[in-house]
């Protein structure tokens, strides 16, 4: 597409190339030279003179308008793969159909495939077609993934996968938070405890909980960790919104986060990675609790 000149004339005669039809327009007046035509009163407010200007982030769990089927696309045929509904190696049907489907044009199939080729679910090739990749090269944290990946599976599975990875990077993280967290992390540790120690109801402990944890990640000091940590905090909100539904959830599980807590001030390292285990083990408990299945880990 060409760039878009925009300029102010002044009181112009202009004669179109093939209708000879002479035509007066008034100073101040933004004119696209593309189109030889007046542009709209507001044009230079929205930017249309700019050309090659950056396009926002598109958030495909939340598509404008514009984007909406394009998003749906992705979001079906995204669910299907890590559902199982198409397996390894599948091929997904030929382009025409799918176009007929969605009731899509080609352009916005193909670009809907590219999201779904960045997200690790496919590849794409000339007179190959769209193929699934195995799950092990899925980009299993990417926040779609993650999400498609929850709404697919069973819940004490998934809640099984979660737990047995939290018990090896928690772990880990409480002590080197212990080893090298500044005094106002810890500070900051400490206050997400204490809004979790005065929350009213059970829905109201759930962000405390949550900034506990990641606070924790975040004095670790290891940013490729804090990165992990942060990825699976999606999960992790399901998690909690689940584990927080049993009963006497204050007296069970406060002390054993106020003892993680207590070993970070301490900069106890060993008493925070077996502290963090023992709150582990009492989430796998709680989930136990209310989704009435055990977790096999």
């Amino acid at each position: 597409m060409p760039a878009i000149r925009v300029c102010q004339v002044t009181q112009l005669n202009l004669t179109h190339p093939d209708r000879g039809q002479a035509r007066s327009y008034s100073p101040g007046v933004p004119w696209n030279f593309a189109s030889r035509r007046p542009l709209p009163a507001n044009a230079m407010m929205r930017g249309i003179h700019r050309s090659g200007s950056p396009r926002a982030p598109m958030d495909y769990r939340k598509p404008s308008d514009r984007k909406s089927m394009h998003s749906r696309i992705v979001q079906d045929i995204g669910m299907q793969i890590v559902s199982g509904r198409f397996k390894p190696d599948d091929k997904l049907p030929a382009e025409a159909l799918l176009c007929e489907e969605y009731a899509v044009s080609r352009p916005v199939l193909r670009e809907a495939t590219r999201v779904l080729v960045a997200k690790g679910l496919v590849y794409s090739r000339p007179r190959v077609g769209t193929v699934v990749k195995p799950r092990r090269e899925w980009h299993i944290l990417d926040p779609d993934v993650l999400h498609w990946l929850m709404q697919s599976s069973p819940q004490n599975e998934f809640f099984a996968l979660l737990t047995s990875v939290r018990s090896i990077i928690e772990p880990a993280a409480a002590a080197l938070a212990a080893q090298h967290a500044t005094n106002d992390e810890i500070a900051a540790i400490g206050e997400a405890y204490q809004r979790m120690e005065a929350a009213p109801t059970v829905e109201a402990v759930l962000q405390p909980d949550l900034d506990f944890h990641s606070r924790i990640a975040d004095a670790t000091h290891n940013d490729l960790l804090a990165h992990l940590c942060n990825m699976l905090s999606l999960a992790l909100r399901e998690a909690l919104k689940h584990s927080n539904k049993r009963p006497n959830l204050h007296e069970l599980a406060l002390p054993r986060h106020k003892a993680i807590l207590t070993a970070i001030e301490n900069r106890d390292a060993l008493g925070a990675h077996h502290a963090t285990l023992v709150q582990l083990d009492d989430a796998r408990n709680a989930l136990n609790v209310v989704l009435g299945k055990g977790l096999k880990l």
